[in-house]
C-alpha cells in the first residue's frame, strides 16, 4: 500500500497493550481510525488524544467474541482500507491449572474474532482491489512458549492463517502480514508481571512493533518478526530438531524464566 495517508484503518484490542501505541503511529501518518475495545472511557480518551483536523478518530465498544457485536463492528467498518488484528488474551499458567474459561475466551479472542472479522471485511477489499490486513502474532506462535500453551497454540494458528491467506491474495491487490513480537516491554503480561527477559532471548518496544506495522503495509511481506535477537535460527533448528530446540531454549533460560512467571 503505497500511499496510507487519508486511509480508513479498523484497530481492535486499542485500549490495552500494544492497541495505543499502534494508533497513535497510523493516527501520526494520516490514516483516519476506528478503535474498538470494552472500555468505553479509555476508547474516549484515545481517541480524543489522536483527533485532529486532518485526522478523524471514531471509537465503538464491542467484544469480539460476541457474535453481535462483531457484525455491528464490521457493518460500522464497511469501507475499511486497513484491518489490524490486535486485540488478544495472554495467560501464562501450567496448562493443567488453566481454568477451561480462560482457554475458551483465548480461543475466541485470539482466533476466531480475527478469522470472522476478515471475513466479513475482506469482500469488500477484494471488491475495491485494495486493502490490507494486518494480524499482531507472536513468536510464541513460531517457537512454542512452555508455561503459555494455549497462548502459543492460538498464535500459531493465527499465523499459519495468515500465511495461508496471503499466498490466496496474491495478485487481488490486498496483502495480508502477520507481525511476530518477542517479548514486549513496558506494557502487557511482562509489564504487569514487573519482569524482563533475559537478554540472551531478545526484546522488543511497543513503539518497535507500531512501526512495523507501518513496513507491513508498505511492504506487504507475509511475516515481520520484531526482536532485538536473531529468531529464524531458533526456528529454523525447531524445525528440524525440536528436542534440539527446546535444549538450547534450556540454556538460554526460556523455560526457566516462563515457569518463574506463574509464581508470581
Amino acid at each position: 500500500m503505497k500511499q496510507i495517508s487519508g486511509r480508513q484503518a479498523l484497530l481492535t484490542g486499542a485500549t490495552g497493550g500494544l492497541g495505543p501505541y499502534i494508533a497513535k503511529t497510523l493516527a501520526g501518518q494520516g490514516v483516519n481510525l476506528l478503535l474498538t475495545g470494552r472500555r468505553r472511557e479509555l476508547l474516549e480518551e484515545i481517541a480524543e488524544g489522536l483527533r485532529t483536523d486532518s485526522v478523524n478518530v471514531e471509537f465503538i465498544v464491542a467484544d469480539l467474541a460476541n457474535d453481535d457485536d462483531r457484525l455491528a463492528l464490521a457493518s460500522k467498518a464497511a469501507g475499511t482500507d486497513i484491518l489490524i488484528n490486535n486485540a488478544g488474551l495472554e495467560v501464562v499458567a501450567a496448562y493443567q491449572n488453566q481454568d477451561p474459561a480462560e482457554i475458551t475466551a483465548s480461543v475466541l479472542t485470539n482466533v476466531l474474532a480475527p478469522l470472522l472479522l476478515t471475513r466479513e471485511l475482506l469482500p469488500g477489499m477484494l471488491e475495491r482491489k485494495s486493502g490490507h490486513i494486518i494480524n499482531i502474532g507472536s513468536l510464541a506462535g513460531r517457537l512454542g512458549m512452555p508455561y503459555g500453551s494455549t497462548y502459543s497454540g492460538t498464535k500459531a494458528a493465527l499465523s499459519e492463517w495468515g500465511l495461508s491467506l496471503w499466498v490466496e491474495l496474491q495478485g487481488t491487490g490486498v496483502g495480508i502480514t502477520t507481525i511476530c513480537p518477542g517479548f514486549v516491554t513496558d506494557v502487557g503480561l511482562f509489564a504487569r508481571k514487573e519482569r524482563l527477559a533475559p537478554r540472551s532471548l531478545g526484546s522488543c518496544t511497543p513503539d518497535q512493533v507500531a512501526n512495523a506495522v507501518l513496513r507491513a503495509l508498505s511492504s506487504n511481506k507475509p511475516e515481520i518478526m520484531v526482536n532485538s535477537m536473531p529468531v529464524r535460527p531458533l526456528m529454523a533448528i525447531k524445525s528440524i530438531s525440536p528436542n534440539m530446540a527446546m535444549s538450547l531454549g534450556n540454556r538460554l533460560g526460556l523455560v526457566k524464566f516462563l515457569r518463574s512467571l506463574t509464581e508470581r
